[in-house]
């Protein structure tokens, strides 16, 4: 039995040449599929005497069923320069009245082109709910 789908594909950022594709079904056997992002902000550890803000939106995933959300976004400027954020969520956790959120962890970029010496901040939060 053959069911119709329909979605995209995108290429990861991923440099690794046995890299991956993702794919994102909008539409299975004719039905659309929901989907939903989150926000997510904070602010980065402190560091060789600065921190940094941050905020940002998920990329899409399926509502409904248990997905993780792919993120990207820079910090803020401080201390003359700046980090990358990237990375993907925790698995969805539900909320007693409906809904979930997603926790999320990691380190920025290494920034040494306008600092000294060279750093990284860690970062952690949980998503808005959804």
């Amino acid at each position: 039995m053959e069911i119709p789908i329909s979605g995209f594909m995108y290429h990861s950022d991923d440099s690794d040449p046995m890299h991956s594709h993702q794919l994102f079904i909008t539409q299975w056997d004719g039905r659309p599929v929901p989907s939903h992002v989150h926000e997510f902000r904070g602010v980065t550890s402190f560091e060789i005497g600065h921190n940094h803000k941050y905020a940002g939106t998920t990329e899409p995933a399926p509502s409904g069923v248990p997905h993780t959300h792919r993120y990207f976004t820079f910090t803020s400027v401080d201390d003359r320069h700046r980090h990358e954020i990237r990375g993907v969520t925790g698995p969805a956790i539900p909320l007693p009245n409906g809904g979930h959120y997603h926790e999320f962890s990691g380190f920025t970029s290494v920034d040494s082109a306008t600092t000294t010496p060279p750093h990284r901040h860690s970062y952690s939060g949980r998503t808005s709910f959804s």
